[in-house]
């Protein structure tokens, strides 16, 4: 018999049902006892014991359905050796809830800080598979995570929209995209949807560099300007602040967002009609695109098969189009960023893209 713990976490996006599929599938089709735990909640009910039984059937009608049926919450890692408000220890409470189950082991979904904890878990003796979500594409160790391409989607179909009214209006229009850390969503969605500049966390911006791009684009007869920026843009002159500098100032913003700064910005250097459009967690609903439904019942099975195999504390990747296991606690913690010489930014810049440095 084997017995198997899942649990989402964090937060949500598409194909975490697809996921948890390949995982349960891959398993009933090779094993003829076998009981998977579905943890509600995330970390919450793996500490409070709320849980249910699954079968391959709880996911026929929604391996295309976005979100997890299992819920999801967000447990900051920093505050996981700290006592609930009962006083709980529960880190202690997950470890007991494991072995009441007598689990053979756990499947973790989710994304930096989910996978900083099932790092701790497996540290604590727990035998742990951790598999990469989020629409963020950051979890470093893996080319790409499930839920990134659905949410370029999105994000690109925003844009998309935004270009017609934009031209029409000969406007000035911001699509802020999710990304307080990294810009990998902002970037691809910003090129697919033909965006004239996109700012993201990992390249500063001068304001004064915008202004000119959008002026340029004037002078040519371009009467509109589109900008997709990453929610974590930042400025050059606010990256020069140090960490205590920098969150004062963000407490004291008087401004919803980084778009609306940078809308009054731009107005007050040369005055063209702006409009912000925010997505939202639009870019996070919705069923999954094609690729990440392949994309995730070949991360699900390829669990599955370590789980066979009983191979644990790894997290499994893909690598150069194939499925790979790394062991979790040399990625737990790490993030993968855009780098400013990474060729896409090169390209992109070829076409006459501005990142405003």
């Amino acid at each position: 018999m084997k017995r198997v713990g899942l649990l989402t976490s964090g937060g949500d996006c598409q194909a975490l049902n697809a996921t948890m599929r390949g995982v349960v599938k891959g398993l009933s089709s090779n094993l003829t006892e076998l009981e998977v735990y579905g943890f509600m909640n995330g970390y919450k009910g793996l500490i409070y014991g709320d849980y249910r039984l699954l079968t391959s059937r709880d996911f026929f009608f929604f391996f295309t359905k976005g979100g997890t049926i299992l819920g999801s919450s967000r447990q900051p890692f920093k505050l996981m050796r700290e006592p609930d408000e009962k006083g709980l220890d529960k880190v202690e409470a997950m470890k007991q809830n494991y072995y009441k189950l007598r689990l053979d082991c756990l499947v973790i979904l989710g994304g930096n800080g989910t996978q900083k904890t099932a790092n701790l878990l497996r540290e604590e003796g727990l035998n742990i598979i951790h598999l990469p979500k989020t629409i963020d594409n950051d979890i470093y160790g893996t080319d790409m995570t499930f839920g990134f391409y659905s949410a370029v989607n999105i994000a690109t179909d925003a844009i998309d929209c935004i270009h017609t009214t934009a031209a029409s209006h000969n406007r000035v229009f911001i699509v802020e995209v999710m990304g307080h850390k990294v810009g990998w969503l902002t970037l691809y969605s910003g090129i697919a949807g033909g965006a004239d500049i996109i700012l993201i966390p990992e390249i500063p911006y001068d304001i004064k560099k915008v202004v000119e791009a959008i002026d340029k684009r004037t002078k040519a007869g371009k009467g509109f300007t589109v900008i997709a920026v990453a929610e974590g843009a930042i400025s050059k002159e606010d990256a020069k602040l140090s960490k205590k500098d920098f969150k004062k100032k963000m407490e004291q913003r008087q401004y919803l967002s980084v778009a609306y700064e940078l809308a009054d910005e731009i107005r007050k250097h040369n005055g063209p009609e702006v409009r912000i459009t925010v997505p939202g967690h639009t870019q996070r609903g919705g069923s999954p695109c094609p690729y990440d439904r392949v994309l995730s019942t070949r991360i699900g099975v390829t669990a599955a098969e370590m789980i066979l195999n009983e191979e644990y504390g790894y997290m499994v990747a893909i690598v150069n189009g194939k499925m790979k296991k790394v062991p979790l606690g040399e990625v737990a913690g790490k993030l993968k960023t855009v780098s400013p010489k990474d060729p896409i930014i090169k390209e992109a810049k070829l076409l006459g893209i501005s990142f405003g440095d």
